[in-house]
């Protein structure tokens, strides 16, 4: 099956219980408008719903999984406190009952930013190709991560080198992604996406509920009410920022392509 959308398309097929689901934008690197988000959430609802689908397996089309999110279609969205994930629908982000009782593997090749990281994070398992980089830019852009990065990063790699990425934008390469648990594997350049199929495919063969409870359990022991309080308040944060003059400068100068200049305001 697939789901187009309006500048981009996110692909999916159904193999042998794994739920591919391919990102494509290539002419725009993968960054993401609203319509291709709520595009994913509709396919990991679809991976949920439908018994015979086990796992999922989210990659991209062409040299890099994504820039992050298309900023001037999103930034309307971040005023309102939107997410354009529908109520209805599995969150990819994890933000939001109704929760995903199947696992999600994630191949990342060449560029990894902003909400790609917080797709991975979000996800079960990443494997990252040798020559990816990784970028958690919204502080750049006058915005804060509002898919879970503040969270599940601080998690994974501890406060100060989750702090490292968070508050300066700057990139960082594969190895550093396996070192703060974003990758859980790194392979040679073009067998990233081979790698975590296999994975998928491996998952799959395994018992689902087994599979399931597994998850159930590991998320009832990440789910404590303050964690969870603050992963529910990111859009009402985010709504808040993209209300400021910096935001304002931030999507022009992601526009313009220049170095934003911020006051504070």
């Amino acid at each position: 099956m697939t789901a187009e959308v309006d500048a981009g398309t996110i692909r999916t097929e159904a193999r042998g219980g794994v739920l591919h689901m391919c990102a494509s934008r290539p002419a725009k690197r993968n960054s993401y408008t609203p319509w291709m988000v709520e595009a994913l959430a509709r396919a990991y609802t679809a991976l949920e719903r439908e018994p015979d689908l086990r796992c999922g397996l989210l990659y991209a089309e062409g040299g890099d999984f994504t820039t992050g999110l298309d900023l001037a279609l999103y930034a309307p969205l971040f005023r309102r406190g939107e997410t354009g994930v529908p109520a209805d629908c599995v969150d990819p982000f994890g933000l939001r009952e109704p929760w995903r009782s199947k696992p999600v593997v994630v191949a990342i090749q060449g560029r990894c930013y902003t909400h790609g990281i917080e797709l991975a994070l979000a996800a079960d398992i990443a494997v990252c190709e040798r020559s990816s980089r990784f970028a958690q830019l919204e502080v750049q852009r006058g915005i804060m991560p509002a898919g879970g990065a503040t969270v599940r990063l601080v998690e994974r790699a501890g406060w100060g080198r989750a702090m490292r990425w968070l508050l300066t934008g700057e990139p960082f390469d594969a190895d550093q992604a396996l070192h703060c648990g974003l990758a859980q594997e790194v392979v040679a350049d073009g067998e990233g996406l081979a790698r975590a199929g296999a994975i998928a495919d491996s998952i799959a063969r395994a018992a689902p509920l087994a599979v399931q409870a597994v998850i159930a359990s590991a998320r009832a022991s990440t789910s404590g009410a303050a964690r969870q309080s603050e992963l529910t308040a990111l859009a009402a944060r985010q709504a808040r920022l993209a209300a400021t003059e910096d935001a304002a400068e931030g999507v022009a100068s992601f526009v313009e392509r220049r170095q934003a200049v911020f006051r504070g305001r």
